[in-house]
């Protein structure tokens, strides 16, 4: 394996995300042509020390936080995409683990065999793991209530068995994060198990989409027996509880990628604009003046939300700016790319040029969970001074 940078702190880790992203861009193209895992830029990444950006300091990390997270993610959205939400997949199980405080996770009434289990993944993320997130299912999409993927007791641990989808670096992640049910259980009763890649596990190449296609989210068969300390948090049932009361990992995560996916939207009509003398042209300057405000806006609402899950995570006004912040990202992304693409002209709109690839990457972060209409319907039930997480007549997740 290549030799792996350690990041002293996380200022390394930003511009270090930087000085990437200008190599991810380079081979954007390929990797979208072709839909599959973008290897070359994870070898990158991997090198770069950015893997371990979320783990703490004493296990070999710089110890990075939610804001620093977001910085990472923006920058590397400016260069690829699909390479900065997988690493979001990644980012989110090392950092939802380094950053649960010990003295919350012992309330909960967690073993302390959980904590061996913790930072014998996040010092292997340190050491270049890669981790994914195998969460969504047919005909349930990101709605952890309603799950088919089961678990059950064995002799020293547990049988997962079920199929997923939308999994991000299939068949390329060292483990996955997988939420199920339990068999004999109803209601159900939901766990997360961190699933080593090996036996037990088939990846099904059935990815081929409108964007994001780099990320090879194909479909993880699954049929293995894991350890009793796969069980995440050593305790079952607290999916739920933990996507309501921290959602930042389930939704905010996802916005700075798309603030980054805006950014690139005019970073290519500047270029284009540019090459093609239609910067001259008021109506184009007008374009990219308000997509500069828009993206700017989006960008400083993601930093808030992302300031006040360092100071306060969990926090009712903490949440409500996670809400706000993946909303925004995603009518930003989705709005300034449409934009871009219509100022650049019919040219920019072939296979291969730069904005049809971003305007595809950016219709897609509205879709993504949470969902705008599932953000603006929370927000709105807070807004209305409502529960937004209990009074929904569906659940949310």
């Amino acid at each position: 394996m290549t030799s792996l940078e350690r990041l002293a702190d996380p200022a390394e880790g930003v511009a270090a995300a930087h000085l990437v992203a200008a190599r991810l861009s380079e081979r954007a193209a390929e990797h979208d042509r072709d839909g599959r895992f973008p290897e070359k830029d994870f070898a990158d990444l991997r090198a770069a020390g950015l893997l371990g950006l979320m783990v703490p300091p004493r296990l070999g990390g710089p110890g990075a936080g939610f804001q620093d997270y977001a910085e990472v993610a923006m920058a590397l959205a400016a260069g690829n995409g699909s390479t900065a939400l997988i690493f979001n997949m990644h980012a989110s199980v090392t950092g939802a683990l380094a950053g649960t405080p010990d003295e919350m996770a012992r309330a909960l009434g967690v073993p302390e065999s959980y904590f061996q289990m913790r930072d014998r993944i996040l010092a292997a993320a340190v050491d270049g793991s890669l981790y994914a997130v195998a969460m969504s299912e047919r005909g349930a999409g990101s709605r952890l209530s309603e799950l088919k993927t089961s678990y059950e007791p064995v002799d020293g641990g547990y049988r997962v068995r079920g199929s997923k989808t939308f999994v991000s670096a299939a068949g390329h992640a060292d483990g996955y994060l997988v939420a199920a049910r339990r068999a004999d259980q109803d209601p159900p009763v939901l766990s997360h198990f961190i699933v080593p890649a090996g036996p037990g596990l088939r990846v099904e190449e059935t990815w081929d989409s409108l964007g994001m296609r780099a990320t090879g989210s194909n479909e993880l068969h699954i049929d293995a027996t894991v350890s009793e300390d796969a069980l995440l948090g050593g305790m079952e049932g607290l999916v739920l509880l933990l996507a309501q009361v921290m959602p930042q990992w389930l939704v905010a995560s996802y916005a700075a990628v798309y603030v980054g996916v805006a950014q690139s939207a005019i970073d290519a009509a500047v270029g284009h604009a540019g090459e093609r003398g239609l910067a001259r042209l008021p109506a184009v300057r007008a374009r990219l003046g308000r997509a500069d405000a828009a993206v700017a806006a989006a960008r400083l609402a993601v930093l808030e939300a992302a300031a006040r899950i360092d100071r306060a995570p969990g926090e009712p006004e903490t949440n409500r700016w996670v809400w706000r912040a993946k909303l925004l990202a995603g009518q930003t992304a989705m709005d300034v790319a449409a934009s871009m693409l219509e100022a650049a002209g019919t040219s920019a709109s072939r296979r291969g040029h730069p904005l049809e690839r971003i305007f595809r990457d950016a219709r897609c972060g509205s879709l993504q969970p949470a969902t705008s209409d599932v953000c603006a319907d929370w927000l709105g039930m807070a807004a209305l001074g409502l529960d937004p997480e209990n009074a929904a007549e569906v659940s949310r997740w």
